[in-house]
């Protein structure tokens, strides 16, 4: 292989999401043909007013919600065209943390953790929670990671929201995703504390070498951890490009039917 094919596979998308379309049964566009393509190891914020299509647009990835249109690749597995025992495989690969944690309240930090092992096991370990020692190993090292290690025994609703958004993050990576999904990661919590996920998020990410696709409601967090910014107005894309390209005339025109 020579060095340009070399290059050229490594800069093969990880997700590449073309001409994507969602319609809710009353005939109403939630997206209206969005393409894309995230590379490797790559941070890419979604941004723009309430109702344009950003969680649709994330949780389409992994269909959470079943798109009406468009493909969807994933390491070059068109996910559209998976029946859905094999579609549940593939989520194993992409790990998602959620706006509101997802978190099951009675039980514990590292019982939640360990929910993401659920989808590598099979139905009676499953159904019992029979985590081999591996994995509980592998928990107890990320909630170390995140800050935790000192909560794992805590039951998940004894914990603030900034601790649970962190039980979330080791929950996603003990899937190890090829691909993390993060819908709206900081609109529960203050300030200080969304600077503290969002710079977890970022870090952990390029530590583990996992691409980002990241719906974000802070358009200035969005510009200080990512590397590419998507616009989205509507259902429609309005802009694509670098954080620095980001200035006060994209934003008008991304945000410019949102009512203040």
């Amino acid at each position: 292989m020579t060095q340009a094919s070399v290059n050229t596979a490594a800069r093969a998308a990880v997700l590449e999401v073309r001409d994507l379309k969602v319609s809710y049964t009353a005939g109403k566009e939630i997206l209206k043909g969005i393409s894309f393509d995230v590379g490797p190891e790559e941070f890419v914020a979604i941004i723009g007013p309430s109702g344009a299509g950003k969680s649709t647009l994330i949780r389409c990835v992994n269909r959470l919600v079943e798109p009406t249109g468009g493909q969807v690749r994933f390491n070059g597995t068109d996910l559209l065209a998976l029946p859905e025992g094999e579609m549940r495989r593939q989520r194993r690969n992409i790990g998602m943390i959620f706006q509101e944690f997802n978190l099951i309240d009675r039980l514990s930090v590292m019982d939640n953790v360990l929910t993401g092992r659920l989808g590598y096991m099979g139905n009676f370990r499953s159904l019992f929670r029979l985590y081999g020692k591996d994995d509980v190993a592998q928990a107890v090292a990320l909630l170390d990671r995140v800050g935790l290690i000192d909560h794992l025994d805590k039951r998940a609703d004894a914990l603030s929201g900034g601790q649970r958004q962190r039980v979330g993050i080791a929950r996603a990576l003990i899937q190890a995703p090829k691909l993390l999904l993060v819908d709206e990661p900081t609109s529960a919590l203050d300030p200080k504390i969304s600077r503290e996920v969002m710079g977890m998020i970022r870090g952990i990410a390029r530590e583990f070498q996992v691409p980002v696709l990241c719906n974000i409601h802070d358009v200035d967090l969005a510009l200080e951890f990512c590397d590419r910014v998507i616009g989205l107005q509507d259902g429609i894309k309005k802009f694509d490009g670098p954080p620095s390209s980001v200035d006060k005339h994209a934003l008008a025109d991304i945000y410019s039917m949102e009512v203040l």
